[in-house]
């Protein structure tokens, strides 16, 4: 089977889909990745065949501020989340379009595989079924869809519990819808009309989870807070990490279990400034005689991290989660969803801190699912990340809660469930082909 997989250049998106990748490379389906032109040795080196964004949407989010250079200056919130949602993915929708539709010319794909934010699937998943083959999208994010207590997305609110809170929320929900969903749907309708489809009215993220033929959440139904969801969304878990694509640190045998290992990452993505949760982390921990901090730079070079590097921290640039993940008792974490799925799936509980992109929300979940603690801020003090990481690693509620989530990833046989979910689809396409219709006869998002 032909499968061209397609993800936003972004590493957080990117290393899922690799993940997937290499479970369908290894039944023998031949793969073709469409993302950005950076990461073209990433995509070659796994064996699938490479095809360019074109210009307009090939640009590296693992800077984004070199992509949206005026959000350096805006405080998360509202303004912040339109202008991003406008420029890094409304913006890109003709061009990634463009590139979807080049890369099936050359590589007729029984299957189309994206991530959950490459709204240039849109106008295909508009069109007329017939024409494009079948169409799964994949949520590296949390999952994008309307809340039973009215709050929006993207804010970090927490379930509300009280009438007193729906209300509130109700209100916060009027003033979010005016001043990002409405305006980043005007911007949506005005792109899709080039098309000559549209306009929608669903909001932009949620579009793709009602639209998409599977969806498949990359995580599991207890980090996510309670709804009913579109027949389309799947739990599938988290991928496995690929193993060997960074070294073990120099420093690896002092990982022995002699001291508890706090590991503090900021990601790809919300990494520009360091100080902002590696450095305080090492400051807060560094007179902790039985703790062992070790940070990684999300690629960035570990000079990067301002401020002096304490006797009992280890830094390296990137690091081996495969090797490394097992011996962690503590992640520090800005929320970025991979990392934070990856922890729990290793039964690690968690601190977190951060509010940009879609990490408020990430973080909320942390916190309502009891896996660890969210201080719901962009700069914690050192004397905030000490006493979060002090209360995680003494008391063994965190560690019991982030165990038995552990247990449930651990029930969800990732491998099995991508390949049933993508051999499902491509089976009911050659049934319909084969019976001369576009649908088999039952509803096509109900892959069960």
């Amino acid at each position: 089977m032909k499968i061209l997989i397609a993800s936003t250049p972004a590493t957080g998106h990117l290393n899922p889909l690799l993940a997937i990748t290499r479970i369908l490379a290894e039944e023998d389906h031949e793969i073709a990745f469409l993302t950005g032109t950076v990461f073209r040795a990433r995509i070659e080196a796994s064996g699938a065949r490479f095809f360019p964004l074109p210009t307009g949407a090939d640009f590296d989010l693992r800077d984004i501020l070199s992509v949206v250079p005026e959000l350096k200056t805006i405080p998360p919130g509202p303004e912040w989340l339109r202008i991003a949602c406008e420029r890094i993915f409304v913006d890109a929708i003709p061009a990634q379009n463009q590139g979807l539709r080049e890369a099936l010319r050359h590589f007729p794909a029984d299957v189309i595989v994206g991530d959950d934010m490459l709204f240039g699937i849109l106008p295909m998943l508009l069109g007329p079924r017939e024409m494009r083959p079948p169409i799964v999208l994949c949520g590296t994010s949390f999952l994008h869809w309307g809340r039973d207590d009215g709050a929006p997305n993207f804010l970090g609110l927490p379930p509300a519990t009280t009438e007193e809170q729906r209300q509130q929320y109700a209100v916060i929900a009027g003033e979010y819808d005016a001043n990002v969903d409405q305006p980043v749907l005007r911007s949506l309708n005005k792109a899709l009309k080039h098309f000559g489809l549209g306009p929608v009215s669903l909001p932009l993220f949620h579009s793709v989870v009602e639209l998409a033929d599977a969806y498949m959440q990359l995580s599991v139904p207890s980090f996510e807070f309670p709804r009913a969801f579109p027949s389309t969304v799947h739990f599938v878990g988290t991928p496995p990490i690929i193993p060997g694509q960074v070294p073990l640190p120099p420093w690896a045998h002092e990982l022995d279990g002699s001291r508890k290992v706090v590991l503090v990452t900021q990601g790809t993505v919300a990494n520009h400034d360091l100080g902002l949760l590696v450095a305080p982390t090492l400051a807060a921990l560094a007179n902790e005689p039985d703790v062992l901090v070790v940070a990684t730079a999300g690629g960035r070079p570990v000079e990067a991290v301002p401020g002096p590097v304490p006797s009992n921290a280890r830094l390296a640039s990137y690091l081996p989660f495969e090797w490394l993940l097992p011996r962690v008792d503590v992640l520090v974490t800005n929320g970025g969803y991979g990392s934070v799925n990856q922890a729990m799936s290793s039964g690690i509980p968690l601190v977190t801190a951060g509010m940009t992109e879609d990490k408020a929300d990430v973080n909320a979940r942390v916190a309502w699912s009891g896996v660890g603690i969210n201080l719901a801020t962009n700069e914690p003090t050192p004397e905030a990340l000490r006493d979060a990481v002090r209360t995680v690693l003494d008391r063994p509620a965190y560690r019991m809660r982030a165990t038995r989530m552990a247990d449930e990833f651990a029930g969800i046989d990732t491998r099995s469930e991508v390949l049933r979910i993508i051999s499902r689809l491509a089976d009911d396409r050659r049934a319909s082909r084969r019976a001369g219709t576009t649908e088999t006869g039952r509803d096509r998002r109900a892959v069960r």
